[in-house]
Formats: C-alpha cells, sequence, structure tokens
C-alpha cells in the first residue's frame, strides 16, 4: 500500500509540474489548471483512501465541492476575481493552521524539528489568512483601498514579529507544555496579518496577492511536515517558490523592492504630492474616434481594471476583429501589474476569446509605439502615466509603464477624470495627442462598433 501511494503522489508532483509550466503560456493556461486540479483530485482521493475513509464520503465531497466550485465559477464577475483570489489564499492559510492545531491537540509530545514546522504552519497560516481578508476587503470595498499608516507603525510590527518568534522559541523547546504559548502564536499571527497588510496600498494589491499566495504554499508546505505527508510537502513548496517568483516580477514591474511595498505605505499621502498635471482635455464623440480607427494602420489597445468593472472584454474582442478586417493591424498591450491581480488582463481577455499571439508583453510593445498609429487605452491607469519617467515627485517615479504617449494617436476610453486605484492624476489625458471618449467602456465600444456596422 505504501507503494501504491508513494507512486500516486510522485505521478500527483509531476502533474504539478507539468501544470505549472503550462501556466507560463495564455495557450496552455487552461490546460494547466486542469492538470494541476486532476494531480490534486488524485492526491486527496489517495491520502483519505490510505487513511481509511470510505470512497462514498470521499465521493460525496468530491461532488459537493465540484458544485460549490462550479456556482462560485459562474456566479463571480471578473471584476471580483481577485478579491476571488484573495479568499483562496486565505483558506488554505487558514487550513494549514487548523491542521498543525490539530496535530498539535491530537500529539502534544513533539520531535524538535515537527514542534518547529508545527509552529510554522500556525503562524505563516495565520498571516495569510488575516492578511489576506484585509486584501479582500480593500479590493471589495470593505475597507479603504489608501494606505492606513500610524504614527510608529514599523515599531508596533516588529514588536509583533519579535514576540511571534519568542513563543516560537519557547513552543518549539518544550511543544507539551506550551499549548498557552500555541495560542498566542495564533493570536499574534492572526494581528500580525492585518497590521502587515493594512498599510499596503490599493496600487499594489497585485504584488501582495501574489505574496500572500507564496505564503498560503509556505504554510501548507510546513504543515505537510507535522503530518509527514510527501505530496503536501511538495505542492507547497511549488507554491511557495512560485509565488515568490510572481511577486518578485510585479516588484520588478513597478521598479521597487519588496521591502518598499510592504513598509512604503503607498498612496498614504499621495495627495500631497504636488500640483498635479495641467493642460487642456480634448474630449472626442464615438464618431469621431470611428473616423480615427477606420484610417488607422495599427491599433493597440492597452486594458486596465476599468476593462473589467464595465465587462467589456467581448466588446472590445469584437472592435479588434472588425479593425482586423478592415485591414487594421490589432494587439494587446499587457502591463504586469494592470488589474487588482497578477494575469488580470490576460485572464480577461482569453475569456473573450482574444487571439494569444495578440497578446504582447510591456517590454516588448514599447519599442514598436512610436509607429503605433492609434492606442487605445481601455481604463487604465497609473501603467500609461508618464509622469512615472520623469516626475521624481511623483509616487510611481521609476515604475516601467506602457508608452502610449508616444503613439500617434492615443484615445482614453474612461468614466470621468478621477485618478486611478493609486490616487494619482494622470498627465497623459493632457497630451496633444491624446483624445477622452468618456462614459462607460463596454457603451463606448458598442457605438464604435455601431459606427463601423453602418458604414
Amino acid at each position: 500500500m505504501n507503494l501504491v501511494i508513494n507512486f500516486a503522489y510522485v505521478v500527483s508532483a509531476v502533474l504539478f509540474i507539468f501544470g505549472l509550466k503550462m501556466l507560463s503560456s495564455p495557450a496552455t493556461a487552461r490546460k494547466g489548471n486542469l492538470v494541476s486540479a486532476l494531480g490534486m483530485l488524485l492526491a486527496v482521493v489517495v491520502t483519505l483512501l490510505y487513511a481509511g475513509l470510505d470512497y462514498k464520503w470521499i465521493a460525496l465531497g468530491v461532488v459537493v465541492g465540484s458544485v460549490i466550485g462550479l456556482v462560485a465559477a459562474y456566479r463571480v464577475q471578473m471584476t471580483a476575481m481577485p478579491e476571488m483570489v484573495a479568499l483562496f489564499n486565505g483558506f488554505g492559510g487558514i487550513a494549514s493552521m487548523l491542521l498543525a492545531w490539530s496535530e498539535y491537540h491530537q500529539q502534544p509530545e513533539l520531535t524538535t524539528f515537527i514542534a518547529l514546522v508545527t509552529f510554522l504552519s500556525a503562524f505563516i497560516g495565520g498571516v495569510t489568512f488575516s492578511g489576506s481578508m484585509v486584501a479582500f476587503g480593500k479590493l471589495s470595498g470593505a475597507i479603504t483601498s489608501k494606505a492606513v499608516v500610524f504614527s510608529g507603525q514599523h515599531l508596533v510590527n516588529g514588536a509583533i514579529l519579535l514576540a511571534a518568534l519568542g513563543c516560537g522559541a519557547a513552543f518549539t523547546a518544550a511543544p507539551a507544555t506550551s499549548y498557552p504559548v500555541f495560542l498566542a502564536v495564533v493570536g499574534i499571527a492572526l494581528l500580525f496579518g492585518v497590521t502587515s497588510v493594512i498599510p499596503i496600498g490599493g496600487a499594489d494589491m497585485p504584488v501582495v496577492i501574489s505574496l500572500l499566495n507564496s505564503y498560503s504554499g509556505l504554510a501548507a508546505c510546513a504543515a505537510g511536515f507535522v503530518i509527514h505527508n510527501n505530496i503536501l510537502i511538495v505542492a507547497g513548496a511549488l507554491v511557495g517558490a512560485s509565488g515568490i517568483i510572481l511577486t518578485n516580477i510585479m516588484c520588478k514591474a513597478m521598479n521597487r523592492s519588496l521591502a518598499n511595498v510592504l513598509f512604503s505605505g503607498f498612496g498614504a499621502t499621495t495627495a500631497a504630492k504636488g500640483g498635479g498635471p495641467q493642460g487642456e482635455v480634448k474630449p472626442a464623440t464615438p464618431e469621431d474616434v470611428y473616423y480615427i480607427l477606420e484610417a488607422a494602420d495599427s491599433v493597440v489597445f492597452v486594458p486596465g481594471y476599468g476593462l473589467a468593472v464595465a465587462q467589456a472584454q467581448h466588446v472590445v474582442r469584437e472592435l479588434g476583429e472588425i479593425l482586423e478586417a478592415n485591414g487594421t493591424e490589432v494587439s494587446y498591450a499587457i502591463h504586469p501589474v494592470a488589474g487588482r491581480m497578477p494575469g488580470h488582463m490576460n485572464v480577461l481577455l482569453a475569456e473573450a476569446n482574444v487571439p494569444y499571439d495578440q497578446l504582447i508583453e510591456m517590454d516588448e510593445i514599447n519599442p514598436r509605439m512610436d509607429s503605433v498609429d492609434v492606442c487605445v487605452v481601455i481604463g487604465a491607469n497609473d501603467v500609461v502615466n508618464p509622469a512615472a519617467l520623469h516626475d521624481e515627485s511623483s509616487p510611481i517615479y521609476g515604475m516601467p509603464i506602457i508608452e502610449t504617449h508616444r503613439a500617434k494617436t492615443v484615445i482614453v476610453l474612461k468614466r470621468s477624470m478621477n485618478p486611478g486605484f493609486a490616487g494619482i492624476e494622470n498627465e497623459l489625458f493632457f497630451y496633444p495627442n491624446t483624445r477622452m471618449l468618456f462614459g462607460d467602456a463596454k457603451a463606448s465600444i458598442q457605438a464604435l462598433i455601431a459606427e463601423f456596422k453602418e458604414e
């Protein structure tokens, strides 16, 4: 039986690795997700059978879980996908914490190593859970998306972390007599998750989501050592490592260090930064934009969170197909931190069946921007703000952007002149080659499609 279990775990691990590899490309991401899910299903079923659970209960669990997943997948709006990811991270964290807690209840006489990983699983899992709940609140608007900072904040967080390390050392040294210490670890972890995420502004949410994802993996890896489960160790390590790599990619995309993201309180003082860009905004009508697009040889769409809010991804694809039929070269420029979670824009456009080869990364599109006839910015703000290139007083100074301002004409689809999630006014709106098409993005694009169909 052990041989069968270990063989099943090896197969699951291989499926995880291949699935993770397939997730790196939009063309294979859906298959990668299915492959990874198959690996997890195999691992869970084999583990439960080995533990002696009746197959009828396993089947019931699969059915109930599948129904919950299907309902969530169909009912959750694409705009709420970042919040859903935050919840998934939080659930992973609380599962690891509760598992460690349960194992400690069953066997308080732990070796030093098992006591250490029990502490790590409980602490990292607790931080992941409460931090993810704060991230969920910020993303959903239940709490302010701005950075919440206070005097002595870093000292408080430092003291909390030191207290956690002290409790961890005490628990590891004498786990059998340290149940109150373990409870303190749980409480400190939940508190630290709140105090470490609440000071992070909304503009940094993609980084926070990927970091919390990594935390959930590390907590699961530690939990695997607690219960001596090899596949949980492997899966947790994969999630933890990939989350750290993704976090690093997100930080590079903003030209900021992880420490700067976690401790700078981005967005807390944005309003005090300078007087903002000045100039004249040039509004346009759908008919004006139609004539511009109809004459263009190349069009680049730049999606942002406003695309998700308006649920405009399907009409954008339809407009792109119309432009291609008109002889226009169409592509979609994707900024790594556009939206509210890593890969947010890729997910939206993939849902609308936009061809994968038309999705162009920032580093690839920027060198070609001078030759682009029209850039259509749909709900993007901070990731196209030229202030990042030259305004040293701007909080986003130094952040790589999609340099839409270099295109011959820029069309910005936006509801109003309100600043983006980072709270920074965008000077692109005042550039001489920019035209503003105000209104709901989906309605505006539908109006453009109607203009083409009346041609």
